[in-house]
Order: C-alpha cells, then structure tokens, then sequence
C-alpha cells in the first residue's frame, strides 16, 4: 500500500484514536504505552493488558495495545543497532535499519494475541502471567517481507528453521528468549519484519527499531528487538521451544500433567470473539442497548458473529464492520431492546471461514494457552 494511501486508511479507520503523523526514530524510542489506562500485571517484565472497554476501533492505537514481555526491555540505540543473518545461508549479512528501509515495504494489518490471552478463567487455575481478555490488538505493520531478506541471503534448501533473537536478555540464568520459526511460514510473503507500527516506528515497548510480524500465529513468535536471525537445518532446542509454547497432542482432563513428549508447538490461533460493550456489570437504561465486539480467528477469516441475550437459549447474527483484512478481527454488534428491566447474560459466538465456532467450554491444557470460551458480560437493565 502506498505510504500516504495507508496513512489515510488508518485515519479513516480509527478517527481520532491514533496518531499517524511520522516520527523520527529517536522520538519513537522514547515512545510509552498509557500505562495509567492499562492493567499492570507485571511491571519488570513489562506485562500490560488493555481494558476491553477502551478497544473500540479496528485499529488499535499504539499507546493502547497491549505489552508481552519475557525480560526486561532492552535500551537500543538504533545507530548502532544490527540486524544479523547467518547460519544456513549463502551470504551472512549485518542490516542496519538503512538497508532495510531500502528495500520495497509493505503493510499488513494483523491482530496479535499473546497465546495466554485469557489464562485467568481456566479451572483448576495455571501457572503465568493471569491476562484476563485483553492481551489482544490490531495494528498496521510496516516493513519488509521476510523472503527478500532471505532471498537476499541466499538461504540454503536445507534450511529448515529460522531461530529468531532480540535484544532482550534473561536475568542470572535464565535462558535467551528465542523462537524457532519453519522456513515455510517464513517465507510466506506475508510475514513480516516490521519497523513501523499505524504509521509511527515502533514504540520501544513493542520493539523498536524492529519486530517479527508471524500473522495468524500466536503473539511470541513476533520477536520483538530483533538482532539476530539464523537459518538452521533443525528446530531449535533451547525451552522455550521444546517445552514453551506447546499444546497436549489430544484433550486431556483439568489438571493434568502432560510431559512435552505429548505436545505439539502452538502455532495458528483459534476461533475467538470478545464482547467490548457494554462492560460486564454493567448497568444500562432500558432503551436500544449496543452489544459490540471483535472476532478473530488466527489465519482464517470470519464469517459470522451470533449473539445471545437469554444465557444461549436463542442466537441471533450479529452484523459485522466492514474494514476486514486476512489476519485481522472483525468488528461485529448487535442491537437489542430488552423487553422488561432486569438482570441479562449476554453471551457471543464467533464462526470461522473454515467452520469452526468456539466452544461453550474452553480444552483445558497445563500452560493455559489459548482460551477460546464463548464470550459473555452480564448487563443490568434498569427499571
């Protein structure tokens, strides 16, 4: 998308709700998330988690999305920052952001969702950071496809992995955060390296000067401060590989141990939808009452959002927004005019193009990954 075609979609797209005027990259650097507005669930490693009342646009705005965090975060100065490349490679390369920018960009708009998004209302409770429904948001990426820089690398048939590599380091013996990549979602042109996040360069929360954009999978695959990325005949071993970020083979039963032998890495996301207004709880005047969402399903697009305001015995479709990309949520809502005052479970249930719909309960698995539950708030309807 050419540059000022894109800078005017996300204004359409988000009126009033993100900047968009370019920065320069000092200025973005020194960029922070409103973390009076958002939920800290962990200050150092940064975790914070957006209240789902204020995701109200297609576009999330940066100072808004939601931050993941393994380590601390790292203090870059992009004059001396590198991007490495090696390994399984015909010519290693070191990029500056320079030679990257260089090269033809492009936008992708892609919903990102920490893969623990949701990992409080699992029963019996698991262990990590508790995201209750909005470690989740939608912006537009901006940079380079991952197959030129490859290509420019000349990567080897034998590659069969990349091991992506930021900035950030774990503290005493904790091992360095790197993510194994296939090279065939690699080199699918949609995968990105971004540098700029709605028209801005990446506010260093969410990895400035530059990030992986894996869209459809799950959020740690998106390294972010990348440094360093090696192609390599093997996945890589490090744990948050072989034992990080997988999933029990089949469903197993709540609470139960499932060694790593029985897991397979997480990688496309579920079918999902999140209810953003009204708020649970919330207590409305008995008039037309908005119920208003997003839903999103990893890779695969939506095709329908129904709604049910009498604790699922009846649904209704909802209408869905017209602003739609391949990895990104869909905006649905409801109008609905309760019949008498009282107390509603108002609940949503998303479609996927592929047919699958979230289930009433979501499979439990002993990391607390991906949850999935139909959506529901209970409103309270005044006399």
């Amino acid at each position: 998308m050419h540059r000022r075609a894109f800078l005017h979609t996300v204004g359409r797209l988000a009126p009033g709700a993100a900047t968009v005027a370019l920065l320069p990259s000092a200025a973005a650097a020194q960029q922070v998330v409103s973390k009076a507005r958002l939920i800290v669930r962990s200050p150092r490693p940064e975790d914070l988690e957006t209240p789902v009342r204020l995701l109200t646009t297609w576009i999330t705005p940066n100072d808004l999305f939601y931050v993941r965090s393994h380590f601390y975060t790292p203090s870059i100065e992009e004059r001396a920052w590198t991007l490495r490349v090696d390994g399984e490679v015909g010519s290693a390369l070191q990029l500056t952001l320079a030679d990257l920018r260089a090269l033809p960009a492009t936008t992708q708009v892609v919903t990102l969702e920490c893969a623990g998004n949701g990992r409080a209302f699992f029963d019996p409770p698991v262990a990590g950071v508790q995201w209750e429904k909005g470690a989740v948001g939608t912006a537009a990426w901006t940079g380079v496809r991952l197959t030129d820089v490859l290509r420019k690398a000349d990567v080897r048939p034998s590659a069969r992995y990349l091991w992506l590599d930021g900035a950030d380091r774990g503290v005493g013996r904790a091992p360095d955060f790197i993510r194994s990549l296939p090279i065939e979602k690699a080199m699918d042109p949609d995968t990105l390296l971004a540098y700029e996040m709605n028209g801005q360069p990446l506010p260093l929360p969410h990895g400035f000067p530059l990030r992986a954009i894996v869209p459809g999978w799950e959020g740690a695959y998106s390294i972010k401060w990348l440094t360093h990325i090696q192609a390599s005949t093997r996945d890589h071993d490090g744990p948050f590989v072989q034992a990080g970020y997988r999933y029990p083979r089949r469903p197993v039963s709540p609470g139960t141990l499932v060694p790593a032998s029985e897991t397979v890495p997480l990688r496309a996301m579920p079918v999902k939808s999140l209810i953003t207004a009204p708020v649970d709880n919330a207590a409305v005047a008995p008039d037309a009452i908005r119920v208003a969402g997003f839903a999103w399903a990893g890779d695969t697009e939506i095709s329908r959002v129904d709604v049910s305001i009498d604790a699922g015995r009846t649904w209704m479709e909802a209408q869905l927004g017209r602003d739609r990309a391949r990895y990104a949520w869909r905006q649905f809502e409801y109008l609905w005019r309760p019949p008498d005052a009282g107390s509603y479970l108002v609940m949503s249930r998303a479609t996927d193009r592929r047919g699958r719909t979230q289930p009433i309960v979501s499979e439990w698995n002993p990391a607390g990954y991906v949850w999935n539950a139909i959506d529901q708030v209970r409103i309270n309807v005044g006399a």
